[in-house]
């Protein structure tokens, strides 16, 4: 009997986790980016798969801290993307600003020391104070490059193209 009720609570414990995953990652999205923070949460960016939104997430399976923006085809214009190269060491940054924090999800490669990647975000408040969530890099699923965020580089040259 106490096998039984062990084998039901550990099939409950997986449908459960699948569940909240789902809400983490919809149906309908897939992810451009995501890793775990060193403090066990993770941060997705996805998007979705017909293109009509694209969306940040930050927590935890069970409670998502942060959700930006809206799933609207607005969000696009939302996020800018940066990228630099100087010494043969690459930073690739997607940037949005939500209230009164800037937001930049990184993607580094330092040649300089020794090959490192480095993975994660960055907070700026409005006092210019600065918080990185720095992720583990066996955790990454997909890449940060604008290869795949053409339509973001398309409304950031349009924004330019406005001025």
């Amino acid at each position: 009997m106490e096998k039984h009720k062990f084998t039901i609570v550990l099939i409950f414990s997986i449908i459960s986790n699948i569940t909240f995953a789902q809400e983490y990652l919809l149906k309908n999205e897939e992810i451009i980016f995501s890793f775990e923070t060193r403090s066990k949460k993770k941060i997705m960016l996805a998007k979705d798969k017909d293109e009509n939104y694209i969306i940040c997430r930050y927590g935890t399976l069970d409670k998502i801290e942060i959700e930006f923006p809206e799933k609207t085809q607005e969000s696009w214009g939302k996020f800018s993307y940066s990228y630099s190269e100087i010494n043969g060491n690459i930073e690739n940054a997607l940037i949005f600003r939500n209230k009164d924090f800037e937001y930049a999800i990184y993607d580094c490669f330092y040649i300089e020391k020794r090959n490192k990647f480095s993975i994660g975000m960055r907070i700026i408040n409005k006092n210019k104070e600065v918080v990185y969530l720095r992720g583990k890099i066996k955790s990454q699923k997909g890449k940060l490059v604008i290869n795949d965020l053409t339509k973001i580089w398309s409304s950031v040259k349009k924004r330019i193209k406005d001025k």
